[in-house]
């Protein structure tokens, strides 16, 4: 699952004590491993081994510039869906000629920022985006490469938030219309068709769903490719973590438990190779939350253990700002103590309570009635899986600062993100002088 483990009752990341780095940098902050991307991004290249594929990260999971200079130095290339993150790979040193760029709501600028660095291809949804690229690109004199998502109408089985791959979503283009949409955009002068992508969701734990969306999928790649010069068919991401613990059979790693019914990278490939290895394309694949979600956590300490009349409360100092999954999908988190120390004689083995934060909202929770540990004032918290959709979507309610990011490699570890401070919360506010003066 994740290189998060006790070595005696000390919780460590690889061989790097999280007391000690909590100590140091401070709480809360997020912890990644390296080890574990490395890891995760190798399991799936050996479960693709036998196709042409490109890995493509998602990085809207996690866009730290190092975890995006790992995955470049890794060779991957990234899922792109903003300005912004096109911004980000060039600061990481990577590459945007081998990325692809996705989204339904691409402005000129961004169409443009894209082209300039040479995007591998855009990911189009509609027409009228087909249309947009075209004269962006005849404004620049270029030819701009595309691939249509194409809506499988295959439903994910995942959470509703999450789905994208069914015919109300707000994304793609519809199966019954692919073969015109593609044959509109060959008559657009400034564009060159070069694949064809789908999406179905994320956080899919069953290999059910990614089967029969390329089932469904393989015929109308076919006549595509028939019709237009293609090179390559993404088969988009989605591929789901371990969040809760007792899924897990008690495997050291995920992707070796055998005996589970859990969809591993191995299991990914046993069943899409032999359905993908003779369209004659390459294949793209673009995992996000799979790459970075088990290799993070973050720490957080008890402020204060509160009893009141309904149930017991854990009210530590992170907060749903600093990690907004559970407020905003209900998701569970795994939270373990960072310090597991032996029962007391005559004290209770465990304790019911909600974990909360200090945000005055009472959606600020991160478990409810949660069975854990007992602990006390300043006890250390992890809070597991949180690599993915952790830090990048963190906000500064109640004008609290970002929290910290660390990366540990092995017994080393890197502030690879600074906890923020209030000059820089304010950096970018003014006060009219008129306002000064009255």
């Amino acid at each position: 699952m994740h290189t998060f483990s006790y070595h005696d009752t000390h919780l460590y990341c690889e061989s790097t004590s999280l007391a000690k780095l909590a100590e140091d940098v401070g709480t809360p902050c997020y912890v990644y491993s390296e080890d574990t991307i490395r890891r995760n991004f190798q399991q799936l290249t050996e479960a693709l081994s036998g196709l042409d594929h490109r890995i493509c990260y998602a990085m809207k999971a996690n866009s730290n510039l190092a975890i995006l200079r790992l995955m470049h130095n890794l060779g991957g290339a990234f899922d792109l869906v903003s300005g912004g993150e096109i911004e980000r790979v060039l600061a990481a040193g990577g590459s945007i000629e081998k990325s692809v760029f996705a989204g339904v709501g691409k402005t000129d600028s961004e169409i443009s920022l894209a082209l300039e660095h040479g995007i591998y291809s855009f990911h189009v949804e509609s027409e009228p985006e087909l249309e947009r690229i075209n004269r962006i690109a005849g404004e620049r004199g270029v030819k701009a490469p595309v691939a249509l998502r194409i809506n499988p109408d295959v439903d994910a089985q995942t959470h509703a938030k999450i789905t994208t791959g069914k015919s109300d979503n707000k994304f793609g283009i519809p199966y019954d219309h692919a073969l015109d949409a593609y044959a509109y955009a060959r008559d657009l002068p400034n564009l060159k068709i070069i694949g064809v992508q789908m999406h179905i969701g994320s956080q899919i734990t069953k290999i059910d769903p990614f089967v029969a969306a390329v089932k469904r999928m393989r015929p109308m790649v076919q006549k595509l490719k028939e019709k237009h010069a293609l090179e390559y068919f993404s088969i988009g991401g989605g591929i789901g973590i371990i969040y809760d613990p007792a899924l897990e059979s008690g495997a050291a790693s995920w992707w070796e438990d055998e005996g589970a019914d859990l969809l591993t990278p191995r299991r990914y490939g046993e069943a899409l190779v032999p359905l993908l290895k003779d369209l004659g394309l390459a294949i793209f694949i673009e995992p996000g939350r799979f790459m970075t979600g088990n290799a993070g956590a973050l720490l957080t300490r008890v402020e204060y253990v509160k009893t009141g009349k309904a149930k017991k409360f854990v009210i530590v100092d992170a907060a749903m700002n600093d990690l907004a999954r559970p407020s905003m999908y209900d998701a569970y988190h795994q939270i373990v103590p960072v310090e597991n120390t032996p029962e007391e004689d005559n004290g209770p083995s465990s304790i019911t309570a909600d974990g909360v934060g200090p945000v005055c909202e009472s959606g600020d929770c991160f478990a409810k009635a949660r069975e854990m540990k007992p602990v006390k004032e300043g006890d250390l918290l992890a809070i597991l899986s949180a690599g993915a959709y952790g830090f990048v979507m963190a906000g500064r309610y109640n004008t609290r600062a970002l929290p910290a990011e660390v990366l540990v490699s092995g017994k080393n570890f890197s502030v690879i993100n600074n906890r923020e401070t209030f000059a820089q919360i304010i950096a970018n506010e003014n006060i009219p002088e008129y306002l000064r003066s009255s």
